[in-house]
């Protein structure tokens, strides 16, 4: 086979290589459509020409502003193989964001995934919206007769394609700020979709199931890219909702998360088993005490049969074939995925950021350590700055940030090291993250406080949802608590408490009772410094819409503290 540069050339050999092999099965009524490497091809390539035929050309930009559907996944396809630099937006943000990207990387052309979305962008002057079809309205729409002068044109647009040149701009979800369009080259996905094998074992008989968004650069390649490279197949869900019935039709056996996913997958798993009844509730915690054992390598005789009655059961909810799962997007607490290794459902916790094009370091499932990042993927360059900030080099890296030199001054340093913001140990091989660089709090009395790994701790807890920590500059931590709701309103019941104020409800004294309950747990385990002394119950969850949370779901710290300043200037104030 001729030598790959770009990711359009990626692509065109993998169709002609895998022909009628299913590439895409499509979440489709009455039933699910498959699409050939081959069809998929040829729908890649009438897209490119309705593009060409719109003056749409090299180098150009074009958005994408939409939820997940087959017309993103064959846009983007077809933009790779013209060089055109696809750029996508989260369909969560608002227009006024959303519109800020638009402007900032020039784009001529909104491809938007509904008419609320277009509605959003009402007003945007310095680019057409048009309104992407979805589904099968789109595959068949697509089905245009084509000259053959097209493809020879086409054919030779793909042979351009440099490892250099830009494939897409993916803006940062802006935890600290306005948006950076980082910069990646075909180069940081060709080479990572050639070496990820080294940690993770997949192949062209794999099946993904995807349903995280491809606004994220971890879905663009891990879920999207990737598998296509693989000559895998990818399945697409119909949506969040469907997603528990879409594992166990299409049965896949690769599926990617991100960790708030699976806290809430096993929270509905052990809720599950609580209802129903003693006996299947008290074998569901011995199958769980057991699996624990058995993984950490201990004696644990009811295992086998342990597994058999209740463990088989649960892998069958996600289809019965998962090799593993993969979490990403934000650090996974070492609780949760030890819950999941328990039943027999691996999960491999991996790292990377946009800048780094998503995969930066990944753990394997035969050498997996769940409180690790895992091992940096072959290519890629790990070393800790005297601060502990962890820095990376490779050819995954962007090339910069768009129309931003002395941010991209400030990432990249002089020897090509790219600063992450986060700070980690080295175990061996192996990588942990500790904190965000910028999420440390510095105390009144010098000590630094990592607050993340507090915060995972708490949430361990069955009634808290989420916690922020504050409290640099004073003498202690303090934390605003988001409950879990459904959990709370059933303990409340169970206690005979009511009430139809929620904001009166959360100051009850047997609610903020069992609240410090919670937290003095925590604290026992904690050095001194690091126990939260006072903290405040909020009455509402964090949100994309209410500005606590990203898009890719990581809490905005600066914004929640402003944002509930009174709370937390009062707790600081004792």
């Amino acid at each position: 086979m001729s030598e790959v540069h770009s990711v359009g050339q990626l692509f065109r050999q993998r169709c002609q290589q895998f022909g009628d092999k299913t590439a895409l099965i499509l979440a489709t009524k009455p039933e699910r459509r498959h699409i050939s490497y081959s069809e998929m091809f040829v729908l890649v390539r009438n897209i490119a020409y309705r593009l060409h035929n719109a003056g749409i050309a090299r180098h150009d930009k074009i958005c994408v502003y939409s939820e997940n559907c087959p017309g993103w996944a064959l846009t983007d396809w077809a933009c790779m193989t013209l060089g055109v630099v696809l750029v996508p937006i989260y369909p969560s943000l608002p227009g006024d964001q959303a519109a800020y990207v638009v402007n900032d990387c020039g784009a001529k052309v909104v491809f938007c995934g509904s008419e609320a979305l277009l509605k959003k962008l009402e007003g945007l002057t310095t680019a057409k919206t048009v309104l992407l079809e979805a589904n099968e309205k789109y595959i068949d729409s697509n089905s245009i007769e084509v000259p053959a002068e097209f493809d020879t044109w086409w054919n030779a647009e793909i042979d351009k394609g440099e490892a250099d040149e830009l494939a897409t701009i993916i803006y940062t979800s802006g935890t600290t700020g306005q948006p950076k369009g980082a910069l990646l080259p075909n180069r940081a996905f060709v080479l990572l979709c050639a070496n990820i094998q080294s940690q993770l074992p997949v192949d062209e008989t794999d099946l993904f199931l995807s349903w995280l968004p491809m606004s994220h650069v971890y879905e663009r390649f891990a879920g999207h890219i990737l598998p296509i490279s693989l000559g895998a197949t990818i399945a697409y869900s119909g949506s969040l909702a469907t997603l528990a019935n879409d594992m166990m039709e299409v049965k896949p056996t690769v599926l990617l998360c991100v960790p708030r996913f699976l806290e809430a997958t096993k929270d509905r798993i052990e809720d599950a088993a609580l209802k129903q009844g003693a006996m299947k509730t008290k074998l569901f915690q011995l199958a769980l005490g057991q699996g624990k054992l058995w993984r950490a390598g201990k004696f644990a005789p009811l295992h086998g049969i342990l597994d058999k009655i209740v463990s088989e059961k649960i892998r069958e909810k996600t289809g019965g074939r998962i090799k593993f799962f993969v979490s990403g997007g934000g650090a996974l607490p070492t609780h949760v995925s030890e819950f999941y290794r328990a039943f027999g459902l691996e999960v491999l916790q991996g790292y990377g950021l946009t800048e780094t094009c998503a995969a930066s370091s990944l753990n394997h499932p035969k050498a997996n350590r769940p409180e690790t990042i895992g091992i940096p993927i072959r290519g890629v360059e790990f070393k800790l700055a005297e601060d502990g900030e962890i820095l990376i080099r490779g050819y995954g890296l962007m090339t910069g940030y768009h129309n931003l030199p002395e941010a991209t001054a400030e990432a990249i340093d002089s020897e090509g090291w790219f600063h992450s913001g986060d700070i980690g140990v080295k175990d061996g091989e192996y990588y942990k993250i500790t904190d965000r660089k910028k999420d440390l709090i510095i105390l009144g009395n010098g000590k630094n406080v990592a607050p993340q790994p507090i915060e995972n701790k708490l949430r361990e807890s069955t009634y808290i949802k989420e916690v922020a920590l504050f409290g640099d500059g004073q003498k202690e931590l303090c934390g605003l608590i988001v409950p879990d709701f459904e959990r709370l309103e059933k303990y409340a019941k169970e206690q005979g408490i009511t009430s139809n104020d929620t904001s009166k409800f959360i100051q009850l004294p047997a609610i903020r009772d069992l609240f410090k309950k919670e937290v003095d747990s925590v604290n026992k385990t904690l050095a001194d410094f690091e126990k939260v002394k006072r903290f405040e119950i909020l009455t509402a969850p964090f949100s994309v819409e209410g500005g606590e949370l990203t898009p890719s779901l990581k809490v905005k710290r600066k914004f929640v503290r402003e944002k509930y300043s009174d709370l937390v200037q009062g707790m600081m104030r004792g």
